[in-house]
């Protein structure tokens, strides 16, 4: 896919995700050591920052970014269904996505 072609999918996936109540009960929880509110809020903000960019991202843009992805890693698989985890997947493929264009290959 070409850079505009992620720009588009991505920002579309980003309005779409943004609709998205944050799933009840989940302000404050911690799950794998992480505040969930913090790494949703985290994510989305590198995402969005990426988007607004262009299709690009500053290193600490970058670095950030990444760890978002390895902490979603370290979170999705111990989500009970009570925690919405096709919400986390979402947040997590748009985060792949952009990750994928920066780096021009593929990220888990």
């Amino acid at each position: 896919m070409s850079n505009q072609t992620v720009l588009a999918a991505v920002s579309q996936l980003y309005q779409e995700f943004m609709q998205l109540p944050f799933p009840p009960g989940l302000a404050g929880a911690d799950r794998a050591g992480f505040d969930l509110v913090m790494l949703d809020s985290d994510t989305a903000a590198w995402v969005f920052t990426w988007i607004k960019n262009g299709g690009e991202l500053e290193a600490r843009g970058r670095t950030g970014l990444l760890r978002c992805i390895t902490r979603l890693d370290l979170v999705i698989p111990v989500l009970s269904e009570a925690d919405a985890p096709e919400y986390w997947h979402r947040l997590r493929e748009m985060a792949r996505l952009v990750a994928e264009s920066l780096h021009g290959h593929q990220v888990g």
